[in-house]
């Protein structure tokens, strides 16, 4: 019996600590005190960290990056004042949802590219216009970025994209229809493009 009622004291106290969260994530908000927030967001490919600012969606880790360590990025890249805050994610995980179960073909949720520059940012701009279900090749996307000639610097740019899925670095490939890399590994990109019904044959 002690037992049960430990467990039972326990879950109280996880549920009171879960309120006292979101009731502190609602209070930063309608201060104004949360430039990035942050929470989580299950999937096929496993539990997302996604981070977003005012402008839009800024981060989407895959499980494998250290949390901490991405947190630390956003905190130096965008603003120390990073919260969680699940409601203010809601949207983004709506869309990520919907994009998984195969009904969302295109992202609405705003990006915010405050995590990149130059080169990179018109590289992950280029890329974000491609459209659902079709590839393009690095050197395709080096050149809507400025310089064809600098596919190298893109493939290394959509290899640092911090908004993977929603900016579908997924979607570029060789040009000879090899599927290059990707930030989250190839078995990621594999299932993004079969998802898409474009993975190339």
């Amino acid at each position: 019996m002690n037992d049960l009622n430990g467990l039972l004291r326990r879950s109280d106290e996880d549920r009171a600590s879960k309120a006292a969260t979101v009731e502190l994530a609602r209070a930063a908000e309608m201060a104004g005190l949360v430039d990035v927030a942050y929470s989580w967001v299950d999937g096929p490919l496993g539990t997302l960290l996604v981070a977003a600012t005012r402008r839009g969606l800024v981060r989407v880790a895959y499980p494998g990056e250290t949390p901490d360590e991405v947190l630390r990025e956003l905190a130096t890249g965008v603003s120390p004042r990073v919260l969680e805050a699940p409601a203010m994610l809601d949207e983004a995980r709506r869309e990520l949802d919907e994009y998984f179960a195969g009904s969302r073909h295109r992202f609405d949720i705003g990006v915010d590219f405050a995590l990149t520059r130059g080169f990179t940012t018109r590289v992950l701009r280029a890329t974000s216009r491609i459209p659902y279900g079709s590839v393009s090749s690095y050197k395709d996307v080096a050149g809507r970025a400025g310089n064809p000639r600098a596919y190298r610097a893109a493939g290394n740019a959509l290899g640092s994209n911090p908004i993977p899925i929603v900016v579908p670095c997924h979607r570029v490939l060789h040009a000879g229809g090899g599927l290059g890399g990707y930030t989250g590994g190839l078995d990621r990109k594999r299932f993004l493009l079969g998802l898409e019904d474009a993975l190339p044959t």
